[in-house]
């Protein structure tokens, strides 16, 4: 068998890929739905509704809890990523686009007293985190494409 055909074959990482990639499609549809706009950054973007953060390491941790079995060692492992990830996703990272938020607005306030050190190209991102509710539908997204891979696509 050829490294291509092992790759795709591979029951665990094509459970976390097709978990990003679905939460990245729902989160560019979603932002299309909401915002009335089309925007391509949200197709690899962070933050926003669900995370796929969450939904590949879900994805990833429930393929191997499948494959390997929950008290293996490789479980304990993508389990433990897996809770990191998605505590950073609900702390820091959302913190962190909070506070954008904020510099954002004394940017613009800048802006507007015609500061011309200050322009828009100076701006931070503001979609980095996640709400708990996008990382528990991002978690679910991952349990479900594991499930579906493992038992359904590449079932041995």
């Amino acid at each position: 068998m050829s490294a291509f055909d092992e790759i795709i074959h591979n029951a665990i990482l094509v459970s976390a890929v097709l978990s990003w990639f679905f939460a990245q499609i729902m989160k560019t549809v979603i932002h299309t739905l909401v915002t009335k706009t089309f925007d391509a950054e949200r197709l690899v973007g962070t933050g926003g509704m669900p995370s796929s953060h969450s939904a590949t390491v879900c994805g990833l941790a429930g393929a191997v809890c499948i494959r390997l079995g929950p008290g293996s060692t490789e479980f304990a492992l993508a389990a433990a990523l897996a809770i990191i990830v998605m505590y950073d996703a609900l702390g820091i990272r959302r913190q962190a686009g909070k506070q954008a938020k904020v510099i954002n607005e004394i940017i613009d306030s800048f802006e507007r007293m015609g500061d011309e050190n200050i322009n828009a190209e100076d701006k931070l991102k503001e979609f980095l985190g996640h709400t708990p509710l996008q990382v528990m539908v991002g978690a679910c997204i991952g349990i479900i494409f594991s499930m579906l891979v493992c038992n359904v696509f590449l079932p041995y």
